[in-house]
């Protein structure tokens, strides 16, 4: 047993057991995409029932928002990215804010949807740059 806490430990780092490589701001998008069309029907609804499974929906897909775009920002972004652009840290805090309560997770404006959408599209341009370079 204590030749084990003594052996030689090696290094490793993955975003997950399994690193996958894959890594896409499209999945924050559709997310938002599914989140822009709810509130469309919501204003619509009145049927309490409806609005009630609605607003459990967005605020499941809020959180996925989130979830991808921390994934993206945390793991595929890397410093030389971050020296590039010196405004993405911002970017992302910009977005996840506006999936998250105070967003699109906890109202339905569709003005805040699509500001929400708008920094996915503003993240997506720097990824696929970053893509391209590293190609």
């Amino acid at each position: 047993m204590l030749a084990r806490f003594l052996a030689p430990t090696i290094e490793v780092s993955a975003h997950c057991d399994l690193p996958c490589g894959v890594y896409d701001p499209a999945q924050a998008r559709i997310e938002a995409e599914s989140i822009k069309g709810i509130i469309g029907k919501v204003a619509g609804n009145d049927d309490p029932d409806f609005r009630t499974r609605a607003t459990m929906i967005k605020e499941e897909r809020a959180q996925l928002v989130k979830d991808h775009l921390w994934v993206l920002w945390t793991d595929y972004f890397k410093q030389p990215h971050f020296e590039q652009y010196p405004h993405l840290h911002s970017l992302f805090n910009e977005a996840t804010k506006l999936a998250g309560a105070s967003g699109a997770k906890g109202s339905f404006d569709a003005d805040t949807a699509d500001q929400l959408l708008a920094k996915i599209d503003e993240i997506a341009v720097i990824f696929a740059e970053t893509k391209r370079a590293a190609a």
